[in-house]
């Protein structure tokens, strides 16, 4: 029930169909009340097109999510410096959800792109910063016929296709609250003071919120958020509708709504 509840709402409140009602909406008025009706769809046709862009994506997450700048050289630096003298260093990768069934893999669950590419950046950075690596994820509220946690993926695939083991896996958190309920006892446990946190930067405000609630004194943490671009309004283009403008702009109302509801 709770899937189903919040597939339709992500559905009703994510676009396109908020602006398509709106232009449904004028359509039925245009005989009635022509002025509103025609206000209406021209509102429909715009928004429609601005929530297909990369540049709308782009202010969304610069002026109300507030992303997080990706990591640096002088910032990756300063991480090693640390995990050399002895400061404990934790990278964490967040779980982003699994597919129940990858026919390229023979049938067999597998990691959402999402998910792979902060595994991906996530043994890249602690290659660097000479850190341990951890994951946390486990089964999704709402993932459907998804029976292997996220956790016991990806350390197959951190260990068999990156060649870097997890030092953590914790496999029963449900959300992102979850994740910083779950995971921040281990590192606490095993003597981390800094955690670095990687997920997709649109998540990391959220992340942010959630670790922060639950820090456990004489820790900090280290956004190492991705898929960021460092300027989605520049081009033309970013303001042509795309496949990814939807996509980026999606995520973006997605995490605002999470925010907002306090998820």
């Amino acid at each position: 029930m709770f899937y189903v509840i919040k597939q339709l709402s992500t559905v009703l409140l994510l676009p396109p169909t908020p602006w398509l009602i709106a232009i449904l909406a004028g359509l039925a008025l245009l005989r009635r009340r022509a002025r509103l009706g025609r206000g209406l769809i021209l509102f429909g046709i715009c928004a429609v097109w601005l929530s297909c862009t990369e540049a709308a994506g782009q202010l969304l997450s610069d002026y109300v999510l507030h992303v997080p700048p990706a990591l640096t050289a002088t910032g990756v630096a300063a991480l090693r410096a640390r995990s050399e003298a002895g400061h404990d260093v934790a990278v964490l990768v967040l779980g982003g959800g699994a597919n129940a069934v990858s026919p390229e893999y023979g049938g067999q669950p597998a990691l959402k792109n999402w998910t792979m590419e902060r595994l991906h950046y996530g043994v890249w950075l602690a290659r660097r910063v000479d850190a341990p690596l951890g994951f946390t994820g486990g089964i999704g509220w709402t993932a459907q016929g998804v029976a292997v946690s996220e956790a016991a993926l990806a350390s197959r695939v951190a260990a068999e296709d990156f060649g870097l083991p997890l030092r953590w896996a914790e496999a029963l958190s449900r959300d992102t609250r979850e994740n910083a309920r779950n995971s921040l006892p281990l590192l606490q446990a095993a003597g981390v003071h800094t955690v670095v946190i990687v997920t997709n930067g649109m998540h990391m405000p959220r992340a942010l919120r959630d670790f922060r609630a639950q820090l456990k004194p004489g820790m900090s943490l280290v956004a190492a958020p991705i898929s960021l671009r460092e300027d989605g309004t520049g081009d033309l283009l970013d303001w042509c509708p795309s496949f990814h403008g939807l996509e980026r702009v999606q995520y973006a109302l997605y995490e605002i709504l999470g925010l907002l509801a306090g998820h």
